[in-house]
This record gives structure tokens, sequence and C-alpha cells, in this order.
């Protein structure tokens, strides 16, 4: 296999939008209705750019869906000011909201989070 290929190959994988297990990555409702199906640990996170608490929660969130103690877990990211439709979907009315899903079955939810141990117990739901 030559390296063009397997960039080509690459290329066309993140071009795809599939969410993978262990990573955040921005909300895409395909992608979410795959992962639930499958009965995926999923955390939806709700943002915004101007928010310092959502500010607070990323690295926090990014930490945890990258440990290997969640290795399926997937991190969709929503942001508050342009996916009002996403919003209305899982009631969502403030930003920095995370919720826990296992398949489709919300499991926790919380507003404004940013202690690792409260973060790390919302995800810890999912299983």
């Amino acid at each position: 296999m030559t390296i063009r290929t397997i960039l080509a190959s690459l290329a066309f994988l993140a071009s795809a939008g599939a969410a993978h297990a262990g990573e955040v990555v921005p909300y895409d409702a395909q992608a979410i209705a795959r992962a639930q199906a499958g009965g995926a640990p999923i955390v939806i996170h709700v943002t915004a750019p101007w928010c310092p608490t959502c500010r607070a929660q990323k690295p926090i969130v990014q930490s945890l869906a990258e440990d290997p103690a969640n290795p399926d877990l997937i991190v969709f990211d929503v942001d508050f000011d342009t996916q009002q439709d996403v919003l209305r979907q899982f009631d969502v009315r403030y930003q920095s909201t995370l919720i826990a899903f296992r398949g489709t079955e919300e499991r926790m939810r919380s507003i404004g989070v940013t202690d690792p141990a409260g973060i790390a117990d919302l995800i810890a739901a999912t299983r």
C-alpha cells in the first residue's frame, strides 16, 4: 500500500462524518441515530463559544472521552447559538448542559458542572 493510498483512505474516512468511539465530534443527527441504535454510551455537550463554563468543561470532557476507561464513548458537541432544533429535541434551555445516554435511554443530565469528578460521574452513567 502506498502512502498516497493511505492518505486517500484517511481523507475519505475523515469526510464520511461518522462518529467513532472515544472522541468528541460535532452533532450529526444521522451519526447519533446510528450510535443510539447500537446502544453506544453517548454524551451530548451543549456549548457556546462565549461561555466560560463551557470553556472550562471542554478539556475535561475531551480528556474523559480519550480515557481508555471509556473506549466506546461518543461525545456530540451541540452549538447553543446555532442548533436550536437540537436544543428543542433534547429539551435543553442552557449552554454548558451535559446529557448522558446509553443508546436511546437518558441516564443523567447536568448544567454548569465544571468539577472533573462530577463530569466523570455523568460519563460513568452511560455505562
